[in-house]
């Protein structure tokens, strides 16, 4: 059954009045500008294999048949000072990475525990930096002039604080029986909070001279529920942003403390532990030393690429720093009118 005059109101098919389809959601926009990115899908292709193998850690000891913690004497050579027996540090069907020099424990299972240890840090730690950096941020861009002076005033002591010689200050007096992943989880997320704190009060003072904003205020609603509704939904790209990119600085914050001896502590495994025991075998036995950095370097090289591709996802108008002058920096520049890069 026809409606009488639909005919006369229905666009030709493909003329000028057809309606246009629906623009797609944020999301869809975002995931669409990251697909045009390989190295950044790449990179995140990497971040969800290291974090199931993270995950998978006990599963995958299992399946190879070794644990962490197992001596295995014969497969390393008293007479030399503990080098691995065979090729490649000790490389068997029962050691698919080698053994670890004068202990012989297994390579493999230990790192696949110490990337639960290094990713499990770095990302607890970033997590905490956000949730007291948008805590403090909100609060000192929605209070009176006192209030944000104080917040300010605190935020920027921690940001010029130096954060590593701090972290090594509070990790060499607290007690060794307390939980090392988590007190460096705990000093990683308190120390360095401060940019989080700055990026959020800048858009909070932005967003605050919006229409939207007033409306909301004029309309009865408290600070706290116009900041829940109004303002935080603003702040996720420019804080997932930063998340991005601070998270790998905490992968080689953790390395590095562990590496000096005050971090992670044996026998708990660990990437930069590892890299400090293996400081001595470095002529002896080059895959102890080259096996943890290795993920180092991929694990860090992934996040940042990551980072950077979720960064330009999330604002088109901004060149990507990692292909500005290429040819594929400048099809991306032309494609979201920003115009050819130099």
């Amino acid at each position: 059954m026809k409606v009488a005059g639909t005919e006369a109101i229905r666009p030709a098919e493909g003329g000028a009045g057809a309606l246009a389809p629906a623009p797609p959601s944020g999301a869809r926009q975002v995931w669409r500008r990251l697909r045009g990115r390989p190295a950044a899908l790449a990179g995140g292709a990497v971040i969800v294999l290291l974090v199931l193998i993270a995950l998978g850690a006990p599963l995958l000891a299992a399946i190879e048949g070794q644990d962490t913690t197992s001596y295995h004497a014969d497969l390393v050579n008293s007479a030399s000072g503990g080098v691995p027996r065979g090729t490649f540090g000790g490389i068997s069907g029962s050691h698919w990475l080698g053994v670890e020099p004068g202990t012989g424990r297994d390579l493999f299972a230990r790192l696949a525990y110490g990337a639960r240890v290094s990713l499990g840090v770095a990302i607890a730690a970033t997590v905490l930096q956000v949730l007291i950096g948008v805590a403090f941020g909100l609060a000192a861009g929605l209070g009176n002039r006192w209030v944000d002076n104080l917040l300010s005033r605190i935020t920027d002591i921690f940001v010029v604080m130096p954060a590593l010689i701090l972290a090594i200050a509070l990790l060499a007096v607290v007690p060794s029986g307390f939980p090392r992943p988590v007190l460096l989880t705990l000093v990683l997320g308190f120390i360095a909070w401060g940019g989080f704190a700055k990026i959020v009060r800048a858009q909070v003072l932005t967003q605050k001279s919006l229409d939207y904003v007033a409306a909301s205020r004029l309309a009865g609603s408290s600070p706290w529920r116009t900041a829940r509704r109004e303002l935080l939904p603003a702040l996720v790209a420019p804080v997932l942003t930063y998340a991005a990119v601070t998270l790998p600085t905490n992968i080689v914050s953790e390395a590095g403390l562990s590496f000096l001896g005050i971090g992670v502590t044996p026998p708990t495994p660990s990437w930069g532990q590892m890299l400090s025991s293996a400081t001595t075998w470095y002529q002896a036995d080059s895959a102890y030393v080259l096996l943890p950095a290795a993920l180092l370097f991929v694990t860090v090289l992934a996040f940042t690429v990551f980072a950077d591709g979720i960064r330009a996802a999330l604002d088109p108008r901004a060149a990507s720093r990692l292909r500005v002058g290429t040819r594929a920096g400048r099809k991306a520049g032309a494609a979201t009118g920003g115009g050819e890069t130099t």
